[in-house]
Order: structure tokens, then sequence, then C-alpha cells
């Protein structure tokens, strides 16, 4: 577990990460905390997202994005458009 928090570290900086067990099935808590010492985004995920190395990538990306929603530098309408956008061109490709 040291080495994910390590590599969640490296990828979330300068935001200090602290994964805590929590819960009975193997879950586990991520804190990021700010350099005031603020818990800025904290969530729960189990295990095998955070062994899994293309689990673990879609992990940075989500808490990448609530932090930055969290600091409000994103709003979540800018991500549901983006998606929406997304969604219409794939559909377009296939016609």
């Amino acid at each position: 577990m040291e080495s994910i928090s390590l590599l969640l570290g490296e990828a979330l900086s300068p935001y200090q990460v602290t994964l805590t067990p929590s819960g009975i099935h193997g879950e586990c808590r991520v804190s990021l905390t700010n350099t005031m010492g603020a818990v800025v985004v904290e969530r729960k995920f189990n295990q095998a997202q955070l062994s899994d190395r293309r689990l673990l990538t879609d992990v940075v990306d989500g808490l990448h994005r609530d932090v930055l929603i969290a600091e409000g530098r994103l709003e979540p309408c800018v991500i549901a458009a983006l998606r929406h956008a997304a969604q219409d061109k794939l559909l377009a490709r296939r016609n």
C-alpha cells in the first residue's frame, strides 16, 4: 500500500495523500490535504481499484477532477457538457 501512496502522491502533487483502511471488504479511504493542512477531497475506493494500474489511472483522473471542482477551478456542469459533446462525436462517427 505504501507504493500506491507514493504513486498517488507523485501524481497529485502538491497535495499530501493519505491512505487509510476503511471498511470490512478492503476499502481504502484516500484523503488529499492542501499545503495548509485542510482536507480538500476524501473518497473511498475498493482495493482492486488501487491495485490495477489501469484502474489506478482512473482513480487519479477522478481525484484530479474532484480537486479542480473543490477549488472552484472547474464547474460540474462543464464536465457534463464535455461528456455530452464527446458522446455526440461518438454517435456522429457511427452514422
